[in-house]
């Protein structure tokens, strides 16, 4: 016997509901709901981006409905009962009503229904679980606009369960209760995620790496963070991150909000990024980015000529965030100052290239990269001031000499 709907209440519908695409997906099917993120954040009056879709058919019926009202349809996943939907260039996914038949820990067999109540029961946290029609009704089936309302990031149903069927939601976690938590975690959670902490080593790296990505780029993840230490969490998944108060210190001084940025404040000093770049399934510019803010600290008071010097290796982007990094470590200088003298500051380059020395007469190979260290050494010593005329005078003074 299907369990009645709870009392509906009604809110003003987001703004993004009346988007073209998504109206128009409703109206193509007037029995769907937005649901997930997209109510969550228009309860908690945040702006909402992506508007997902549940309607109690079966996505063969989804798309023909979809399709006769003119909307091109993607079987985007379909095994998972989800199809794209999109209008005017605007994507919008739809999603039938699932029940789940098997789960292992990382994926699901899954089957389609018509109870609202049993496709949100298989969902994560309470504040995800809630779904609304167009005209702004609200259900909300297991407590998840109070849990909103009060900062209280609490699983549907039995926590240990939840976490079995898929262990990515004990990192999902620590992501909802950096964002919409507030006060003491929820208990029951806390306790069912540390005893869920051996079913990690099941989680793909890539899962892992896009879920701590994301608590990162929450405005203060540090509280979470630590409850993830606290909770053996962050030393199964993240064990390099051992600078928990260092990234606290990061976020109180307001520096940018960059999840790599951050990662780098985690780590201790001298680590070696490649190995955890590797494990993580970094993309080449995340691990060369997280490898290049891993260098030495810069003088917090070079000016002029020095500073000039610190430009020729580093761009005053680069030179910045080492600068927010070591405020966060606690390394003493005026580095606020510092940030403003490099602001927007280019890397400074030798005036003069490879086929300078060539255009001088100097066969190609090794002698050439020779002149051009021999100058770079020279320019930079003379604070980098050199322009490209004296550059050039100084290669044919060097090859008069014989010196390279």
């Amino acid at each position: 016997m299907t369990a009645p709907d709870p009392p509906s209440t009604v809110i003003p519908p987001p703004d993004s509901l009346a988007r073209e695409a998504p109206a128009a997906v409703l109206a193509a099917l007037p029995e769907a709901r937005a649901v997930g993120g997209c109510v969550r954040d228009a309860l908690a009056g945040l702006p909402v981006h992506d508007v997902d879709i549940a309607a109690p058919l079966p996505p063969e019926a989804i798309v023909a409905r979809l399709r006769q009202a003119g909307l091109k349809v993607f079987a985007t996943g379909l095994s998972h009962g989800t199809v794209t939907a999109v209008l005017a260039h605007q994507p919008v996914e739809v999603t039938s009503l699932r029940r789940d038949v098997a789960t292992d820990g990382r994926h699901a067999e899954v089957e389609w229904t018509t109870d609202w109540r049993e496709d949100a029961a298989r969902r994560d946290f309470t504040i995800n679980a809630m779904s609304l029609g167009a005209d702004g009704r609200l259900w909300d089936y297991f407590g998840g606009c109070e849990d909103l309302a009060v900062g209280r990031v609490r699983f549907v149903g039995d926590p240990a369960t939840r976490l079995r069927e898929d262990y990515l939601r004990a990192l999902r976690f620590f992501r909802f209760q950096a964002r919409y938590g507030s006060g003491a975690p929820d208990p029951a959670a806390m306790a069912a995620i540390r005893a869920a902490v051996p079913g990690l080593a099941r989680l793909s790296a890539e899962r892992v790496w896009m879920e701590i990505k994301r608590l990162l780029e929450a405005p203060d993840p540090a509280g979470a963070v630590a409850l993830m230490a606290e909770a053996g969490v962050l030393g199964a998944v993240l064990p390099e991150a051992t600078e928990l108060p260092a990234l606290a210190r990061l976020v109180a001084l307001e520096a940018p909000r960059e999840p790599l940025l951050r990662l780098a404040a985690l780590l201790p000093a001298g680590l070696e990024t490649a190995p955890l770049a590797a494990r993580l399934r970094f993309s080449g510019e995340e691990a060369g980015r997280l490898a290049a803010w891993r260098g030495p600290s810069p003088d917090p008071a070079a000016a002029g000529d020095d500073l000039r010097r610190l430009l020729a290796e580093r761009a005053g982007a680069l030179l910045a965030k080492l600068a927010w990094l070591a405020e966060a470590r606690g390394v003493a200088g005026d580095w606020a100052g510092f940030r403003a003298r490099v602001a927007d500051r280019p890397r400074l380059d030798l005036p003069v290239q490879g086929r300078d020395v060539l255009a001088l007469g100097v066969p190609p190979g090794p002698a050439v990269g020779r002149r051009l260290a021999a100058l770079r050494a020279w320019w930079k010593a003379g604070g980098c001031n050199a322009d490209r005329a004296s550059c050039l005078e100084r290669l044919r003074e060097l090859a008069a000499a014989g010196r390279v």
